[in-house]
Formats: structure tokens, C-alpha cells, sequence
């Protein structure tokens, strides 16, 4: 058996997941009834079309990312998958020792990097899938990889952020937060800025650390885990916490600039990272909102009420906010009223994150497909 699956992060995470659906909590608002500034949520252009789907041997947590006209997505079949962006045509996969759960690949320089949960962060060559090299941690890596000049940083639940060399996955450096017993076990993802690593724990306490030698300038403290990978814009930090509250925080000292608790306080965790776009950042919540706040003072420009919990992070393209729900559905939003503009239903929940390359969005499903879903024309 493996030993990590009963580990209090892996509760903390898969375990999350399955908690919301079978834990007794009513869905937020009922499918299709939410609402954006006191307005029903009516769908305002065409339905998207479908160009393809990709079905896997496994839910599809992981994020997928674009490069060179290939998609590349995990599966918590094991398999790093390499596919036709166009066509959905499989070029190659790549098959791990454990699931490919919420890790999310990352593409640089012809390699993509991706972790697993049989503890090894893996780069694998982006045409063929030919492994270069993989880095083995003490424990398991929901965390995704960021890769910046030369350097790749990820988090494992054996409480270690790891600074690796891209080409060789030589260890440059280690920062140990604790460990599982201390709740410093990591599964949010890295963020580089100015040569500064911003990361979150269980024990919800977000790191800002020397890119270069892992040295810790500050960490602050928020009110329950940080699993959601921390976004940086004019000087300023932002990160959820599963205690329902999105901070912001001064990127060079770690000082509170605002914070902003969603509106369920029982069921308000935030578990979608931040986007933040023209001023303004918008975030899902287990609440079943998309919010859109104003970046400087954390005022409440609007929130959307959509059909289930969000544990997908928004990605926000051409003036609008696309993100996933329980409630098996993606949704466009338009990101300067919340209105929705239109959805669009698979078999399961949507807990990866969709990307929008070419008037397509990528995204994954716990019906263990990957879509590729085109934009309708009227749509910017």
C-alpha cells in the first residue's frame, strides 16, 4: 500500500475533492441559477462547438499547457500526455509510477516538466517524450513546476521547495518549510518575480525566498492551508487560503495590503488561484463565485454565482474570464461585468483549469477527457 495516501495532505487535496460531493453539502445556487449583480446568469452568445476530446484512462486535474501546436496534460492514469492540438491525435505519452493529479506540465526550452505522485518531478523531451531526467522528493508532487532562466521550482509534501537545474535536474537548492507533522507540506505551485519564489504550505503560511539561493526573505501567515499558486502584478502579491480570504500582500516586505473574505465563511474555501488582469483580480471559491476584485483596494467590482464549487483557476482572455465548476460545466464570463457570455457541459466535474490558445480552450475533466472547445465568433 502506498503509504502517502493516507497522509493528512493527501486528505487535505484529492480528499477535498471528494468531501465536497459526499460530505452532505448542498450545491451552491443549483446548476445554471446563480446570479451576477442581482441579474440571472442567461446565456448572451452561441453555444461553443466542441472540435475534439481526448479520453484518458483517468480524471483530468492537471491543467493543460500549449506549445507548438501539441498539448500536453496529465491524468491520474499515470500518463503525461502529448496531443495534437488541432486534431486531438495522440503523438506520445508518458507513463509515471503514480497519478498525475493536480500537477500542471510546463513547456520551456523543448522540454516539458511535469511532477507525480510516485514523488519525481519529471522532463521529458516536449517532440518525443523521451525522459532526460526525473528529481525524486520525499513525498509526493501535486505542486506545478514554474521554469525561469535555467531554473526549475517545485513543491513536494515532503515540505521542500526545490530549485533544479532545467537541462540536468541538478539540485541547486532546498528550502525545507516542515514537514507533514508541522503542516509544511507544499502542493501550492511556485511563483518567480523578480528573482523572488513566492509559494504557500498546509500550514498556510506563503514564503517569499531568494530565487538564486533559497534564502527566505519573509512569510506571512493566513488562516488555513495555501494550495493555490500565488499571482504577482505591480508590487503586490496575491494568494487564496482555504480560510476564505484572498490576500494581498507586499511582494519585497510580506506587509497586508488588503484581504477580502468570500461571502460563505463555511464553505468559502479558496482553492483557484488567482488571475489578475487590467487592475483587477478575479478568483473561484468553494462558494460557488467567481469574484472580481479591484487589485489596489480589494473592493468588490462583482461576483458571479455559477452552478457548483470552484476549484479551477480563471483564466481571463480578450476581456473574458473562463473557468470550471462542479457542476460539470465551463464557463465564459465576461470579466468586466461577470455576465455570463455562455457554457459548456462534459460528463464530470471541472477541476483543471482551462487554457485558451488560438480561439480554443483546453481543459480537463474528471470524466477523464481532455476538450478542446472553440470560441463561438461572436465571442472577442
Amino acid at each position: 500500500m502506498d503509504t502517502h495516501m493516507n497522509s493528512p495532505d493527501r486528505i487535505s487535496r484529492r480528499g477535498m475533492l471528494k468531501g465536497l460531493v459526499t460530505g452532505g453539502l448542498a450545491l451552491v445556487g443549483g446548476v445554471g441559477c446563480g446570479m451576477a449583480r442581482e441579474q440571472q446568469l442567461g446565456q448572451t452568445t452561441p453555444e461553443p462547438a466542441k472540435k475534439w476530446s481526448y479520453r484518458t484512462g483517468g480524471y483530468i486535474t492537471s491543467s493543460p499547457a500549449v506549445a507548438n501546436g501539441i498539448v500536453y496534460v496529465g491524468s491520474e492514469d499515470h500518463n503525461l500526455y502529448a496531443l495534437d492540438a488541432a486534431f486531438g491525435r495522440k503523438h506520445w505519452s508518458y507513463e509515471t509510477g503514480d497519478s498525475i493529479s493536480f500537477s500542471s506540465p510546463a513547456v520551456a526550452n523543448g522540454i516539458v516538466y511535469v511532477g507525480s505522485e510516485d514523488h519525481n518531478l519529471y522532463a521529458l523531451d516536449a517532440a518525443s517524450g523521451h525522459k532526460h531526467w526525473s528529481y525524486q522528493t520525499k513525498g509526493f508532487i501535486d505542486s506545478s513546476p514554474a521554469v525561469i532562466k535555467g531554473m526549475v521550482y517545485v513543491g513536494s509534501t515532503d515540505g521542500s521547495l526545490y530549485a533544479l537545474d532545467a537541462a540536468s535536474g541538478r539540485e541547486h537548492w532546498s528550502y525545507q518549510t516542515g514537514n507533514n507533522l508541522t503542516g509544511g507540506s507544499i502542493t501550492s505551485s511556485p511563483t518567480v518575480a523578480n528573482d523572488i519564489v513566492y509559494v504557500g504550505t498546509i500550514a498556510g503560511s506563503l514564503y517569499a525566498l531568494d530565487a538564486a539561493s533559497g534564502r527566505k526573505y519573509w512569510s506571512y501567515r493566513a488562516g488555513s492551508y495555501i494550495q493555490t499558486r500565488p499571482a504577482v502584478a505591480n508590487g503586490i502579491v496575491y494568494v487564496g487560503s482555504e480560510d476564505g480570504s484572498l490576500y494581498a500582500l507586499d511582494a519585497a516586505s510580506g506587509h497586508k495590503h488588503w484581504s477580502y473574505r468570500t461571502e460563505n465563511s463555511i464553505g468559502g474555501f479558496l482553492m483557484s488561484s488567482p488571475a489578475v488582469v487590467n487592475g483587477i483580480v478575479y478568483a473561484g471559491s468553494v462558494d460557488g463565485n467567481v469574484y472580481a476584485l479591484d487589485a489596489a483596494s480589494g473592493r468588490k467590482q462583482w461576483s458571479s454565482r455559477i452552478g457548483s464549487y470552484i476549484l479551477s483557476s480563471p483564466t481571463v482572455v480578450n476581456g473574458v474570464v473562463y473557468v470550471g465548476s462542479f457542476d460539470y460545466s465551463l464557463y465564459a464570463l465576461d470579466a468586466a461585468s461577470g455576465r455570463k457570455q455562455w457554457s459548456y457541459q462534459t460528463g464530470y466535474y471541472v477541476a483543471s483549469s482551462p487554457t485558451v490558445v488560438n480561439g480554443v480552450v483546453y481543459v480537463g475533466s474528471d470524466d477523464h477527457s481532455l476538450y478542446a472547445i472553440a470560441l463561438p465568433r461572436t465571442t472577442p
